[in-house]
């Protein structure tokens, strides 16, 4: 999963609204030489890629070296950190030197892109029209698009999970939790001695905790927008916020919870129930080297934990009328001066010829999102489920040798009932301002440290993202 670090909450706010204005002025500036397209083609692109972990950069190369050699186009490969894109993005065009495709692009950042004029948008529509829409995951392109217009190319996506102990939760005598009652019910009665009922976010300068909160929040169909004005002081959303609270503060661990001590937590064996992504699953196996799972019966089984832990996609809130998942969609995106028919190459490679390298890279949160072929059409839903652990694993195990098919087809069946918040009602822009400012994680934070209410909690969240709307008028 990747993960960021950000600055103290003043510095990086300061941060973020300075590099709006920039963001503002010098796009303003190279709006001309966006729009004007690339120059003369020479089969030579440059592909920034978010997978920019060492393993993952190795074998991308080799992904790349297979496509030069076929295709004949030259690609310069960059890795770049998600947390440093809106940057770099907004430098690049400044100086007129975007790359041709990003490939990894969060849907919020797609978006951001999209809303300010540097997206090509008729290549990824041709590609997607070329291989096939109906191949495709019909949500991933209603979430990649505006009314009509296509972003860009969806390629893969991760959910985010309820991970908890199915034999301490048995022993107990509760059932899957999967609603909020059964959450709240397995966090209170499990939370004793050395253990926390829930390992849940609460970081105020990471966007885990917004990924944490949506989840929760969607479940209880609590918006982010409604009937075009902010809602997160509804009904909905004031019980969320509450539900969150009662669970991160009254049974999670002390201190603020971030995406590396809540997976420490569940892994040390100190809490039965967390929020984590599917990116967890070559982890949990007990496969990997750099993270591994510590509770005492571990030691003699690494892979206790997987054979122990059962999983919830979707979740029900009181308020919502049936379960909801959250996750994320990551695409392939052409940039306005992008060379049209060698990046249209590339990305139509990579979501065929070379789709399975791509999504087994990392296939515990790349589950592809283009199903198969015309020919084919469960081609590459079939090919995920026996796909290898990620490159980072020691011993990379077929994922149905680990874990069950009812588990690996809730997950691909997961994205076609993937909800977010503001992209399909036209608000990606917005869902794009806050995850750089992040008005819900600072509210969760000062809420669960005991700062101030639930209630007033929804409130400044609420206030807080309306500013942020009005802003982007």
């Amino acid at each position: 999963m990747r993960m960021f670090t950000r600055r103290s909450r003043t510095r990086r706010s300061a941060a973020a609204a300075l590099a709006g204005a920039l963001c503002a002025a010098l796009l303003a500036g190279c709006s001309a030489n966006a729009q004007a397209g690339p120059d003369k083609p020479d089969g030579k692109i440059t592909v920034w890629t978010l997978e920019n972990l060492p393993a993952r950069m190795a074998a991308e190369k080799k992904m790349i070296g297979r496509f030069e050699k076929s295709s004949g186009v030259e690609v310069e490969l960059v890795g770049v950190d998600e947390g440093q894109l809106p940057q770099l993005i907004m430098s690049a065009a400044a100086a007129g030197n975007l790359p041709d495709v990003i490939g990894s692009l969060p849907l919020g950042q797609a978006w951001q892109m999209y809303g300010n004029g540097l997206l090509d948008t008729e290549g990824p529509a041709e590609v997607v029209e070329d291989l096939d829409a109906g191949t495709f995951n019909s949500n991933a392109l209603k979430l990649t698009s505006d009314d009509g217009t296509r972003l860009a190319v969806p390629s893969d996506a991760w959910l985010q999970l309820l991970v908890y102990r199915k034999d301490l939760l048995k022993k107990a005598g509760l059932s899957a939790p999967d609603s909020y009652a059964e959450i709240l019910e397995a966090a209170e009665k499990l939370d004793r001695g050395r253990m926390d009922g829930i390992a849940l976010a609460t970081d105020p300068a990471d966007a885990f905790t917004q990924q944490s909160f949506e989840d929760l929040a969607l479940a209880n169909d609590c918006q982010l927008v409604e009937k075009g004005e902010v809602s997160l002081d509804s009904p909905a959303c004031r019980r969320t916020f509450e539900t969150y609270d009662t669970l991160a503060r009254k049974h999670g661990a002390r201190g603020t919870q971030t995406v590396d001590t809540t997976r420490a937590t569940y892994f040390a064996g100190r809490s039965p129930m967390m929020v984590w992504s599917s990116f967890l699953l070559d982890e949990l196996s007990g496969e990997r080297a750099d993270v591994v799972p510590s509770c005492p019966e571990c030691k003699k089984n690494r892979a206790f934990l997987a054979e122990n832990s059962g999983i919830t996609t979707a979740l029900k809130g009181p308020d919502g009328e049936k379960p909801v998942q959250f996750g994320e969609i990551t695409s392939w995106a052409m940039t306005k001066s992008a060379e049209t028919e060698a990046s249209k190459t590339f990305i139509t490679h990579m979501l065929s010829t070379g789709y399975e390298d791509w999504f087994g890279m990392a296939p515990e949160g790349k589950i592809p999102v283009r199903e198969g072929t015309p020919d084919d059409p469960d081609k590459y839903r079939k090919a995920w489920r026996s796909s290898r652990l990620g490159v980072e694993a020691t011993e990379r195990k077929p994922l149905n040798a680990i874990y069950p098919d009812s588990l690996l087809d809730r997950l691909t069946d997961g994205v076609g009932v993937m909800r977010r918040w503001g992209f399909t009602q036209g608000e990606g822009a917005l869902v794009g301002a806050t995850n750089g400012e992040l008005p819900v994680p600072k509210a969760v934070s000062a809420m669960t440290s005991g700062q101030i209410s639930p209630g007033e909690a929804a409130r400044e969240a609420h206030d807080e993202v309306d500013a942020l709307r009005r802003s982007l008028e």
